[in-house]
C-alpha cells in the first residue's frame, strides 16, 4: 500500500525565470506559473522593482551579477529543487493548457528534456511563419531534468548541450517577442552588439566578408521562402530582413571595432 502511494506522488516541478530590470512585465509572467511547485527567480543586476514583484510569488530569489547568460542560467538551475525544471523568460506566458500538459507529462516521463512550441507575438499579432536564423524560434528545450541541459558561455544565443531523447510538447508557450518595429530594431542593436563582442573574444579574423554576406542572403531566403515568411506579409519580410542583417551587422561591428579593421575584405 505504501508503495502504491509513492507511485501516485508527482515529481516536483520548479519554474525558473531569469530577469534583468523586467518590472514592467514580470508580474504578468509569474502569474501564469501557479501550476509549478516552486518558483525560482534570478535577479541579474536589477535596479527596478523586480525584486519587490518577485517576492510576492516566491521567497526563492537569487540576486547577483552575471555578465554571461550561461552562468546566470545555471545559478538558477542549481537553486531549483524540483525533479523537473520549466524555464521561462519575463516576456513569456504559460497558458493553462500548457501547464496541464507539463504536469501530465512529467508524471511518467523518464529523465531528459522536452521541446516546448513557441507562439511568437509582435504586439497583439500572432506571427507563425518566418522565424529562424537566430531571429526567433518555433520550439526550444524549456522543460528538462537537472543535468539534461547545459548552457554555453556566449553572450548571445548560447550553445546548448542536451542529454536524453528528443521529445516535444503540444501546447505552446506565448512569447511577446516585440511590441512593434521600433522594438525589433532595438533588439537587433542589442543582439549584434553582443555577437560582435563574442566574435572578438573568439578571434574571427579569418572569417571572410563574402562568406558572411552569403550567409546573410541564405538566411533571408530560408526565412522568407522555406519558412514561409511571405505568408505574414510585411512582418514576414521584416523578420527575414532582421535574420539576414544579424550576422552581417555583427561582423561589421566586430571588424570596425577591432584593430584589424584596416585589412581587406
Amino acid at each position: 500500500m505504501v508503495q502504491n502511494k509513492k507511485q501516485m506522488i508527482s515529481p516536483k516541478l520548479s519554474a525558473l525565470i531569469v530577469v534583468h530590470n523586467e518590472d514592467h512585465q514580470l508580474q504578468a509572467c509569474l502569474e501564469t506559473l501557479d501550476f509549478a511547485d516552486e518558483i525560482v527567480v534570478v535577479l541579474d543586476r536589477c535596479s527596478d522593482d523586480s525584486q519587490k514583484i518577485a517576492s510576492r510569488f516566491t521567497d526563492k530569489i537569487i540576486e547577483g551579477a552575471w555578465p554571461l547568460e550561461g552562468p546566470r542560467r545555471h545559478a538558477g538551475i542549481d537553486a531549483c529543487s524540483g525533479e523537473w525544471i520549466f524555464e521561462v523568460d519575463a516576456d513569456e506566458r504559460a497558458t493553462t493548457e500548457l501547464g496541464e500538459e507539463i504536469i501530465k507529462v512529467i508524471a511518467h516521463a523518464p529523465p531528459g528534456y522536452f521541446l516546448v512550441p513557441i507562439d511568437n507575438y509582435i504586439g497583439n499579432r500572432l506571427v507563425r511563419h518566418g522565424w529562424g536564423g537566430s531571429w526567433g524560434v518555433l520550439a526550444t528545450p524549456r522543460l528538462f531534468t537537472p543535468g539534461s541541459k547545459t548552457w554555453g558561455n556566449q553572450r548571445i544565443h548560447p550553445s546548448l548541450t542536451l542529454v536524453g531523447p528528443k521529445r516535444r510538447l503540444n501546447k505552446p508557450l506565448m512569447h511577446l517577442v516585440d511590441k512593434d518595429l521600433a522594438d525589433m530594431i532595438l533588439r537587433l542593436q542589442r543582439y549584434t552588439d553582443a555577437k560582435a563582442a563574442d566574435m572578438a573574444e573568439t578571434d574571427r579574423s579569418k572569417t571572410f566578408f563574402l562568406n558572411v554576406l552569403r550567409r546573410s542572403v541564405s538566411r533571408f531566403f530560408k526565412c522568407w521562402v522555406m519558412r514561409q515568411g511571405w505568408r505574414e506579409g510585411y512582418w514576414g519580410f521584416t523578420i527575414a530582413l532582421m535574420a539576414a542583417l544579424y550576422p552581417l551587422l555583427s561582423y561589421l561591428k566586430y571588424r570596425l571595432n577591432s584593430s584589424s579593421n584596416s585589412e581587406e575584405i
